[in-house]
């Protein structure tokens, strides 16, 4: 739902890295993510093992945690010199990884490793550092929608993303008729959501959007949370492939443990270094969002609630993948096996 910022969508290197691989069809990913040999992760100058972390879109506090890490040296205190390379929503994280242009992305829920095993492309999550989806439905005050039961014959505004990925549960789960989806870029999205009293506006709570709503329509809406009503989905995820998680684990243990500090650190601590480093990255979104999201992620104890109150940030379980797939079967022409999705081998205290 943020404004991309102009910024993100000149020529820079990042941008240019994104459609660098051109690999979209299925064979070409699981050929390139196949390939026989070691994929040995590059090392700098000074002997650091290099990382590349694909953002996976416009970054936000959904990716705090890792610039905390960068900001507090705590990847280079673990030997790793990790850069987060940004770029435009719907990125195409598979072409970069087949192409060997990034060690590492980040996937937005868990469709994202659902769609690559359907594709047949060996990568998998191997963390999820926001236990619950901060995707949110935002309506205003006053117009009986007390829960997401509520939904039907609502218009409800989303990006196409959310319509290929979210929405798949949400119309599962309610029951909405398919011409209720109304997806769209996010400034049609937003002017459709202030001229009708009825529509609801699918946002995230990681880009202060319940904030910006607030200053934009002038009146503070009504916030739903869909992880809060059974929407299984983690986010946050760090995907790997494979061959590469195989021959760098302990390079990936290392980031792994690495980032649980810098999210330990960005949600409970002081923040702000890894905000200045997002706004170097994102300038469409300013402190005023950050510090707003970071609060949601405190209050909704995104980080440090569901599986990972248990067994520690980043965890996962085989029952919420389950879970997952189960209720959104519909979203693919035949179910992908949900334990290739996923491993906890690397996660601190494993492996």
């Amino acid at each position: 739902m943020t404004r991309a910022h102009p910024s993100l969508g000149g020529p820079s290197r990042r941008s240019l890295m994104l459609g660098a691989a051109g690999l979209t069809a299925v064979g070409g990913l699981t050929a390139g993510l196949s390939a026989c040999g070691r994929a040995e992760a590059p090392v700098d100058e000074s002997g650091r093992v290099r990382l590349r972390l694909a953002s996976g879109g416009p970054v936000s506090a959904a990716h705090g945690g890792f610039y905390q890490a960068i900001a507090t040296g705590a990847y280079e205190r673990r030997g790793l010199n990790v850069e987060i390379l940004t770029g435009a929503a719907g990125a195409d994280v598979p072409a970069l990884l087949a192409a060997s242009a990034v060690e590492l992305a980040v996937g937005v829920d868990s469709f994202a490793p659902l769609r690559l095993i359907a594709d047949r492309a060996p990568v998998k999550a191997v963390a999820a550092f926001l236990q619950k989806d901060p995707v949110v439905l935002m309506a205003r005050p006053g117009r009986d929608l007390a829960s997401l039961s509520a939904l039907r014959d609502r218009p409800i505004l989303m990006s196409p993303a959310d319509h290929a990925g979210f929405w798949n549960w949400l119309r599962t789960r309610f029951d909405l008729a398919p011409d209720q989806a109304r997806p769209g870029e996010p400034e049609e999205s937003l002017k459709a959501f202030l001229d009708d009293p009825r529509a609801v506006l699918v946002g995230r709570l990681t880009a202060g959007d319940p904030t910006l709503i607030a200053r934009e329509a002038g009146f503070t809406p009504r916030v739903l949370i869909p992880a809060d009503d059974g929407y299984p989905s983690y986010s946050g995820l760090v995907l790997a492939p494979n061959a590469f998680a195989r021959d760098n684990a302990k390079a990936l243990r290392d980031f792994i443990a690495a980032s649980v500090e810098g999210w330990r650190d960005y949600v409970h601590g002081d923040g702000t270094r890894g905000d200045a480093l997002i706004r170097r990255a994102n300038p469409a979104l300013n402190q005023r969002l950050l510090d707003a999201a970071r609060a949601s992620l405190r209050a909704e104890a995104v980080v440090d609630g569901g599986d990972a109150a248990l067994y520690g940030l980043g965890a996962m379980t085989p029952e919420r993948w389950q879970a997952f797939a189960e209720q959104t079967a519909d979203a693919f022409p035949a179910a992908p096996d949900w334990r290739e999705a996923f491993t906890a081998q690397y996660l601190p205290g494993r492996g």
